[in-house]
């Protein structure tokens, strides 16, 4: 059974950092994308960050451009999100993806693993 499971969400004040980790079980990732989406209360679930398998590129969403970075170590079967300069709007669950290809894409149909997610709550 495949499981991602993130952790380093919580609370912080506007202008602090967080660092998310996810960590895959079950199926290696190594030749696979992975990524970041995230869900603000109410509002609908967006792509944040997505990184191919060989990790030399990554995109991200205008919102986090300059903001987040996201990074992966395939040995560890385990892919981060650094986030810096948080705003109050980045508050939302985010959750940890992986697909079964290798190439990063933003829509999450390309993603067939979800983590359960994990809460970030950004104070103004």
């Amino acid at each position: 059974q495949v499981q991602l499971v993130e952790s380093g969400g919580g609370l912080v004040q506007a202008g602090g950092s967080l660092r998310l980790s996810c960590a895959a079980s079950g199926r290696t990732f190594s030749a696979s994308a992975m990524g970041w989406f995230r869900q603000p209360p109410g509002k609908e679930r967006e792509f944040v960050a997505a990184m191919g398998w060989s990790g030399n590129s990554a995109d991200y969403a205008d919102s986090v451009k300059g903001r987040f970075t996201i990074s992966r170590d395939n040995a560890k079967n385990t892919v981060y999100l650094q986030m810096n300069s948080l705003k109050p709007e980045d508050t939302a669950v985010y959750y940890c993806v992986g697909s079964r290809f290798p190439f990063r894409r933003s829509d999450p149909i390309a993603y067939d693993y979800w983590g359960q997610g994990t809460q970030v709550t950004v104070s103004s």
